[in-house]
C-alpha cells in the first residue's frame, strides 16, 4: 500500500482492515482516508490458502501477484540504506533499534528471490508487471540475477547478525 501513493502524493492514510467471504475467496480490506488530502483510499487483496508467515515476512512460498520483484528491490534497498547510514552514525548502543528495519530490508530482498524460476538463473523480464519495477529492471537487468539477489540477503542477514551481537543484555 506504501508503494501505491494516493493522488496527492502521500502514501499515509490511517488504514482500518477487515477480512470478507467472497465465495470461496477471503479478502484482506484495508480502507482509511489519506492524512494529506482526505481522499478515501482501499486496498483488496485476495488472501493465498495458505497461512502467511509472520511479520516481516510478506507472504508465502509463491511470488507476489500484487507487487513485481523491481519494486520489492526498490523497497529492500531503500530501507536498508536508510538504516545502514543510521547505524554508520549512531553509537553502538543504539543500533538495535535499526533491526526492525533491516529485517524489513530482508524479507523484501527475500521476495525478490521467489522471482527466479526453478532452475533458471534470473528473473525474466516479464515478471515485471509494474511502470516502477519495469523501469528498475531496464536500468539494471543484472541486478535481478540470482547471484546477486542472494549477495544481498546474505549481507543483510550479516548486518543484523551484527546488530543482534550489539544488544545490550537484558537484566
Amino acid at each position: 500500500m506504501d508503494l501505491y501513493a494516493c493522488e496527492c502524493g502521500s502514501s499515509d492514510f490511517d488504514r482500518r482492515h477487515r477480512l470478507e467471504l467472497r465465495g470461496d475467496d477471503l479478502v484482506a480490506v484495508y480502507e482509511g482516508v489519506c492524512r494529506q488530502c482526505g481522499r478515501s483510499r482501499r486496498f483488496e487483496f485476495r488472501m493465498a490458502e495458505e497461512t502467511p508467515p509472520p511479520a516481516p515476512a510478506f507472504g508465502g512460498a509463491e511470488p507476489s501477484r500484487i507487487i513485481d520483484p523491481g519494486e520489492f528491490a526498490d523497497v529492500g534497498y531503500r530501507v536498508s540504506r536508510s538504516a545502514g547510514l543510521e547505524l554508520l552514525n549512531r553509537p553502538k548502543s543504539e543500533h538495535h533499534r535499526y533491526r526492525a528495519a533491516m529485517a524489513y530490508a530482508l524479507a523484501a530482498f527475500e521476495e525478490v528471490l521467489k522471482f527466479v524460476p526453478p532452475g533458471q538463473d534470473a528473473i525474466p523480464a516479464d515478471a515485471f508487471t509494474s511502470e516502477a519495477g519495469r523501469a528498475r529492471y531496464r536500468k539494471a537487468p543484472g541486478a535481478f540475477d540470482r547471484d546477486l539477489i542472494e549477495m544481498d540477503i546474505d549481507s543483510t542477514r550479516r548486518v543484523l547478525a551484527y546488530i543482534d551481537k550489539s544488544i545490550p543484555p537484558r537484566d
